[in-house]
């Protein structure tokens, strides 16, 4: 079981981070688990949660102001997972904030990619297993 159960952030356009999220995230096999109406939530904004398994532990939600300096990491245990992740939110209208490579001020084995959502939030994958 993962120590973070969930994470949630704000975006300025739920349906865009959705198209977003659903294909950067497909290599890691995270799909959309569910959708909530804005006629549902606190804010009035649209929720999407995103997770393996029927578990969302991703969630992203609009009509409020995004944070600034938001990151998340999501870990995966083979290095070409990183690489078709890089190469999937590039393809889904990211930008990119750091190629697959290896981290090495972090320790030898840190190999990441990093890509800018379409609100700006950093978002790495990272494998931290030896070659």
């Amino acid at each position: 079981m993962s120590i973070l159960d969930h994470v949630e952030f704000v975006v300025r356009d739920a349906e865009v981070s959705r198209r977003f999220y659903e294909q950067a995230l497909a290599p890691l096999g995270f799909s959309r688990i569910i959708s909530v109406g804005s006629d549902r939530t606190r804010s009035g904004g649209t929720r999407h949660g995103f997770g393996k398994e029927g578990y969302p532990r991703l969630w992203i939600h609009d009509n409020e102001l995004p944070g600034t300096g938001t990151h998340i990491a999501f870990a995966v245990e083979d290095r070409s997972l990183v690489d078709a992740f890089h190469q999937a939110a590039l393809n889904a209208g990211g930008s990119d904030n750091g190629e697959p490579g290896v981290r090495a001020r972090y320790h030898e084995h840190y190999y990441a990619a990093y890509v800018l959502d379409p609100d700006g939030i950093n978002v790495e994958v990272v494998c931290q297993r030896p070659v």
